[in-house]
């Protein structure tokens, strides 16, 4: 007996303001198509005073989870069912997932940098020392979640200190790691001891691609690994300065690639098409 048409696409998607230029349809869509799935994944420009009846929405149109960029990530929370740990520490949700009829806060920010130090670089960030540069939301689910995998200390540099400690304050207060904040009002030094560097501010995003934080280039090592959160371009200013004193790099491309790779296994259950996606991702920023 033939199998019945089924012509009903399963639904995800991101919500946001602005959100055109949102490219992570390219690389969900590449990989619901490489996975064989029909799955889709819309864009969808959602205002702040109608957040409440997008995820009401979302609900009724079964909607297998969706993503959530800015200005929604903290404004979502109350709309959910429930939010895991981290995310809860971290204060903010990136990814909804469907569980039953309940829809349940995730973020994926952290734990896709997480994966993209341990596949990219190979290295395990227990008993590691981080310096951070930015204290906005990335920066801070980046560094909750490696103070949660272990990490052994973290220095936040930041110009205001009204972000940059309480984040310290944070990890310090809720995990096992040492934090610290320094205030970031002159070009820095990066300790010899320090094994990981982030750039976790938007210097140096596109169209600005020759701007690069105010540090010590001289203070890298080929000891160290030092990454960046911008995606666009992938080979940025200030990874050119920590290639050429020999440090090894990851861009941020393959963190963004990660984080869109575990929710669509949060979403289908399936092992991520990993490549596929990076090839997709890479392509658009073309």
């Amino acid at each position: 007996m033939s199998q019945e048409p089924n012509y009903k696409a399963d639904l995800v998607g991101v919500f946001g303001h602005p959100v055109a230029e949102n490219p992570t349809i390219v690389m969900l869509e590449a990989a619901f198509h490489a996975a064989n799935l029909n799955w889709r994944y819309l864009t969808i420009e959602v205002l702040p005073e109608d957040l409440a009846a997008a995820v009401t929405g979302m609900r009724a149109m079964q909607f297998q989870g969706i993503n959530l960029t800015i200005p929604h990530k903290v404004s979502v929370i109350p709309l959910l069912d429930d939010v895991e740990s981290d995310a809860k520490l971290i204060g903010a949700v990136n990814t909804v997932r469907k569980d039953g009829n309940r829809l349940i806060g995730e973020n994926t920010d952290g734990k896709g940098f997480l994966r993209n130090l341990r596949e990219g670089a190979g290295m395990d960030p227990g008993g590691k020392r981080f310096v951070f540069f930015g204290a906005g939301g990335a920066a801070r689910a980046m560094t909750v979640e490696l103070a949660l995998a272990g990490a052994e200390s973290l220095t936040i540099v930041n110009r205001t200190p009204e972000r940059g400690e309480p984040l310290a304050q944070l990890i310090r207060e809720n995990t096992p790691a040492h934090a610290e904040f320094v205030h970031w009002n002159h070009p820095y030094s990066i300790p010899a001891d320090t094994d990981v560097v982030v750039n976790a501010t938007s210097i140096g995003l596109f169209p600005d691609v020759s701007e690069k934080p105010d540090i010590d280039y001289d203070s890298f090592s080929d000891s160290m690994v030092v990454c960046d959160v911008i995606p666009n371009p992938p080979q940025t200013a200030f990874l050119d300065e920590a290639r050429l004193r020999g440090a090894r790099t990851l861009d941020g491309l393959g963190m963004l690639v990660y984080q869109g790779a575990i929710g669509f296994t949060l979403w289908t259950g399936k092992e991520p098409p990993v490549e596929v996606m990076r090839q997709a991702l890479a392509a658009a920023f073309d």
